[in-house]
């Protein structure tokens, strides 16, 4: 009897992410909806400019690269232009919540229906570990090296609390993949986020709390314990917009 498998929607391609790094699971959460919803075969996967670059490497649907930031608007336009398909971005802090910012509220203000996960590991991770739009007061990086001031970096985005504020979205949540039980429920609510698209719900977000030991100066399991005690509390789990809960369907 089978008790775990690597999900069909994942290639065999050795996955190129530091020791611990979270978005390994997050991958294998990802196909797993994809092949739990049967739709490998009309899935399009949006990947920008970050840790998750390449992957285009990792994912066996189709996949289109995207200039840094601009992934909600090239996912807009597959949607648009091939509106039977399944199109997703795979977007970090760094990218979703910077550079991107822009593209990830029009496009939930104007309630696409595209699937978006948003890993936020709190820094930027590719480039060698700079603050990120989300990185904690206080949070040391290379360019805070004396800890994120506030006074004058201002305070991180929260970005399910800020897109739920818009009339928009359909679905917008955030979960987190520091343990087991954290992983189950992260699962079930990515797949949620496929299954409205498939339904024309609309836009739906999924923010992924995520760990980065090495820009963390990390080990990996000090890594999974810092984002419990620290990031957890700054960004609280759970739905933050369901419109058809709301509805009472």
């Amino acid at each position: 009897m089978i008790v775990f498998q690597k999900p069909k929607s994942l290639t065999d391609a050795q996955l190129h992410y530091c020791p611990g790094c979270t978005h390994g699971i997050i991958h294998r959460l990802v196909a797993q909806a994809i092949d739990d919803l049967g739709i490998e075969g009309k899935t399009v996967g949006v990947a920008p400019v970050g840790c998750a670059v390449m992957a285009y490497n990792y994912f066996a649907c189709d996949m289109v690269e995207a200039a840094h930031g601009r992934a909600p608007a090239v996912a807009t336009g597959l949607k648009r232009a091939m509106p039977e398909n399944v199109i997703f971005t795979y977007q970090g802090d760094g990218d979703l919540a910077s550079i991107g910012m822009a593209e990830t509220v029009h496009a939930a203000t104007r309630n696409e229906n595209i699937t978006v996960i948003f890993v936020n590991n709190a820094i930027y991770g590719m480039t060698g570990g700079q603050m990120a739009p989300t990185s904690l007061p206080g949070q040391v990086t290379q360019t805070s090296p004396y800890g994120r001031d506030v006074n004058t970096a201002g305070y991180p985005i929260k970005v399910c609390e800020m897109l739920s504020t818009l009339d928009g979205p359909e679905y917008i949540a955030r979960v987190a993949v520091n343990n087991v039980k954290n992983v189950k429920n992260a699962q079930k609510v990515i797949k949620k986020a496929f299954e409205n698209q498939i339904i024309n719900k609309g836009f739906s977000l999924v923010e992924v709390v995520s760990s980065c030991p090495t820009n963390w100066g990390l080990t990996p399991d000090k890594a999974l314990e810092w984002v419990e005690e620290k990031m957890i509390p700054y960004y609280p789990l759970g739905i933050y917009k369901d419109r058809s809960a709301k509805e009472g369907e």
